[in-house]
Parts: C-alpha cells; structure tokens; sequence
C-alpha cells in the first residue's frame, strides 16, 4: 500500500467494467458505452477515437493501430495487425540514388498507408455489439463542438508545433499557434471524415473524396501513392505470439511489432536473480540497460514485415537469451546498439478496456513520431503518420523499405496470462521504450511484488542512443554508481513513457492503474 502522507494516486476498483487510457474524456466515453451495453470492442474504439483529438500529436485517423481481444467467456486472445503499408510504386533505391540514408521524415516517403479506421471497422464487425456508428459518435460530438487541452497534451503541442506543415498548421494550429492548456480544441473536418465511415464503413475513408484528398496532398509532395493503394488497405488478424517469465505467460503482437523484443528481454532478465536486487538500485538498472541493448540489437537486425522476417523462432528461443546474457558483464556497461531506421519516437496513445462479461481489449494507436510526418490533407484535416521511417534503407535488409510492405513498428500492446487465465491487459507508451517498459512492468510486478499502479509509478530507465536516461525519479548515488560502471547517464527532457493497466482479480474484481506521467486515469463502474 502506497505511503498517503505523499503524492500518490490510487488503484481504482470495479466489478462490472473498466477503462484505463491517457485522457479522462476517452476513459469515460468508453464507460459510457459500456453502461449502454456496448461491449468492451466497442467502447475501446470509442475512447481510441476520441484520443485523436485530445492528443493529437499523439494519434489520429491517419495512423495506425494493434490490438489484442480476448472474447468474453474464455481465454483466448486474438492479435489484430492495424498497420498499413508502403505504397505500391515506393521503391528503395529511389531514395539512396537521392543520396539518403534514412526514410525521410516529414515528406510524403515517410507516409504509410493508415490501417486504424479499417481495423476499427474490421473489430467492430466481428466482434463489436454497437456497431462503428455508435462508436464514433462520442468523437464525432467532441470534434464538432471542442474538447479542452489537458496538461501534457499542451506542452507537447507547443514543443512540437514546429513540425506542422502547411494545411497541417491550418488545422492543428488555430490562430497561427499551439492551443494552451484550457483552450477548446476543434476538428471539423475530421468529424465529417467519421460521419461518413459511420454511414459507409471504410469505404468512407478509403475510397472516394476522402481518399482523394490524402493522395491530393501527398502526390502534390511527390508521392507516390495510388488510389488502389488506399482501396486495398486490409486488416489482419492472427495469434499472438508469448513467453513466459516466472510462471506468468506475456503475450505480445506478432511482428511487424516489436513484441518479440520485449519476450526476448524478458528471457535475457531470467538468466539474473533480479528479485535479490534494489528495485531501484543500480545493480537491478545496469542489468535492465545491458539486456535491453542486446534485445533491441536483435530488434534492428531481424524484426520486419511477418512476409520478410525469417528469424522469430530465433528471437523467441531461451537458448538464444542464454547467450545473450552471457555477454552480460554485470559491473561493465557495453556498447548500445547500431541504429537501423528512424524509430525512435515517443509519442502514441493506449487504451484497455474489460467489460461485465470479461472480454478485454489491449489497443495501442498511433501516429508515430510527435505529429507524424507533420503533414495533412487539405479539406479534412486527416494528419498522416510518419511510419515508413520505421524501414531502412540498407540493401537486402528484411525491414527495407519498399512497396507493398508494412515497416517495423514500435507500437505494441500487451497481455497477461496467469495460469492460462487472461489477467492484466496493458501497455507502455513511448516508442521504441515498449519493449523495455513491458519487461519493466512485469519485472516490477513479478520480482518485486509491486501492484500495478506502483508498478508503473516507478522511476524509469532507458539505454538509448548511447546513453543511459534516467528520470529524476532515481537518486544522485545510483546515478554515480552507474557513470562508474562506464555508463553515460543523462535525464530525459520528457518522462520516459506512459502505461495503463488492467487486473482482472481471479476474484472478478477489476483493478485499474493509470500512469501519472499523463493526464489520464482508470474509470470503472
């Protein structure tokens, strides 16, 4: 129990349903459907929506998203791929005759084809109870009408609003600047984008004048897009693959995600005694930091596109994190790892949600970097993600970027199984950090007997780009500590991250937890 003579927040607790995401307007909106007899499908797309206008540097209807269901009356979970592809017509070697080295990041080469408006069609279909009309109209309300800015989604709006490019500055900069905290915020065009998928399913995003005025704006870019790349736009759905920590079964997205990263970190971990160490000590930190610059080094060499990718029995395999951990020197800090793309950003959104009947929904939904590519079509205001920069340019690489493909992605949620029993669906925010943050989380949980809401409470570090970032959460001492171990240790401008959480008590009692780093919370009823 946590200490109530400090700043804390409590776990929130409910026996029918519960929403946990970044945006108290989303979490009820979703409740709200619940209550009206929507199931746990529909209010998840609900919230989701809503999270495009409440964070819009976060998310919206021109990105992407994945998700993990598991259907009421059983425990079975089904893994639903909502990311999009390169156009048809993009071609690497395009780009390294231009003499780049990278995906671009803000033209229209960046700009993927958006897979979230057909996934939440698709899930809606198949498993929703309301239908997509009713789970969009809470959006459809707020983009109308205005929703006021909250206080992280306004401070990332001003320090990002330089990366808005034309129409784009027109719709998300009203007045010429950033909205302040309080300010009503309003996306017409984006209400009138979901009026019509509501009325005609995806065919109201991917076809016609809507579809038209993406490619209007990304061909007058120079990009290569097609109508029959937005036409053939399609979901897929699977199974999740896992592993297992201790007793406790993680599942993960299959790849394009980064998933397997975070099941391999977790095989690495397993190889240390972390529950003999300080949680937030520095011995438990430079074990965490070695692992995960192993994990995220088989991340960058074989995660791509499930159509190109040949290694994942060998990420997911014990024997490969047993000798990954053998390389571990447990007082030497080693060289991270060499960087393959741009997918380095921290920006995206994660709702879950279980209702009365216990059908769990675990979503994650983004644009990827802070506003995407920074670009958006002209009559609707539609913002397009900068997901292409996930591919590399390096030849014969099964994460190259090219036509057709869907690029490796950072966005993952995740799942819990004790037992064989769906127990917690969650999530951690803040790009390529996910992998670490689930290892993190369940480690927290598991090895250190942490509940979910202290879980995701605790300070956060992250081995990035040659540097251990470490929040001011973390003491001068163990700081020092880590420099000694050859560590370069610096303090993130922003907090590392956000997550949400859902324990499902074998007792059927539902706990939320809710990450303070955002404006969020957990609502049940």
């Amino acid at each position: 129990m946590r200490d109530f003579q400090r700043p804390g927040r409590s776990a929130v607790m409910a026996a029918n349903g519960m929403c946990a995401t970044s945006h108290p307007l989303a979490a009820e909106a979703a409740i709200d459907i619940l209550k009206r007899g929507g199931n746990a499908v529909d209010a998840a797309i609900a919230g989701a929506v809503i999270l495009g206008q409440a964070e819009p540097a976060m998310t919206g209807i021109g990105g992407d998203c994945f998700a993990l269901i598991s259907p009421a009356g059983g425990d079975e979970v089904i893994a639903v791929n909502g990311s999009g592809r390169a156009p048809a017509a993009a071609r690497p070697e395009d780009l390294r005759d231009r003499g780049e080295a990278t995906v671009p990041l803000y033209g229209p080469e960046a700009v993927t084809i958006p897979g979230a408006i057909d996934a939440f069609c698709t899930m809606s279909e198949k498993w929703g109870r309301l239908g997509i009309a009713d789970s969009l109209a809470p959006a459809i309300g707020y983009m109308e009408n205005g929703l006021p800015v909250a206080d992280r989604v306004a401070w990332d709006w001003a320090q990002n609003a330089h990366l808005l490019q034309g129409h784009a500055r027109t719709h998300y900069l009203p007045q010429g600047n950033a909205p302040k905290r309080g300010d009503l915020f309003r996306l017409p065009g984006n209400a009138e984008v979901l009026k019509r998928v509501a009325k005609e399913g995806r065919n109201g995003f991917y076809t016609g004048e809507v579809a038209d005025d993406m490619l209007a704006t990304l061909n007058a870019l120079g990009g290569v897009h097609a109508e029959a790349d937005f036409a053939d736009a399609r979901t897929t759905t699977g199974d999740p693959i896992s592993g297992t920590y201790k007793g406790r079964e993680l599942l993960e997205h299959a790849p394009n995600g980064q998933g397997a990263t975070a099941i391999l970190l977790l095989n690495i971990l397993a190889q240390f005694d972390l529950a003999s160490l300080d949680p937030f000590g520095a011995d438990r930190a430079h074990i965490e930091a070695e692992a995960t610059k192993l994990a995220y080094d088989a991340r960058n060499r074989f995660v791509a596109d499930p159509d190109h990718m040949t290694r994942l029995d060998h990420m997911l395999s014990m024997d490969t994190a047993q000798r990954l951990a053998g390389l571990i020197d447990p007082k030497r800090a080693m060289d991270g790892p060499a960087a393959l793309s741009e997918a380095v950003h921290k920006d995206t959104i994660y709702i879950t949600v279980v209702d009365k009947d216990r059908m769990v929904v675990s979503l994650i939904y983004s644009v990827f970097h802070s506003f995407g590519s920074g670009l958006a079509s002209e009559k609707f205001g539609i913002l397009m993600q900068n997901r292409g920069a996930g591919f590399t340019l390096q030849e014969g690489h099964a994460n190259e970027y090219g036509g057709g493909k869907r690029p490796m992605h950072t966005i993952i949620p995740g799942m819990l199984r004790d037992a064989g029993r769906v127990s917690m669906p969650f999530g951690v925010m803040g790009g390529q950090y996910q992998s670490c943050g689930h290892a993190r989380a369940v480690t927290n949980m598991t090895d250190f007997g942490l509940d979910p809401q202290a879980a995701l409470d605790a300070p956060r570090c992250f081995a990035e780009n040659g540097k251990l970032m470490m929040e001011r959460g973390y003491s001068d001492a163990v700081r020092a500590e880590l420099t000694a171990m050859g560590h370069e240790v610096d303090t993130p401008e922003v907090a590392i991250g956000g997550a949400q959480a859902i324990l499902i008590h074998d007792h059927g009692v539902l706990e939320g937890a809710s990450d303070p780093r955002k404006d969020g919370c957990a609502i049940g009823y």
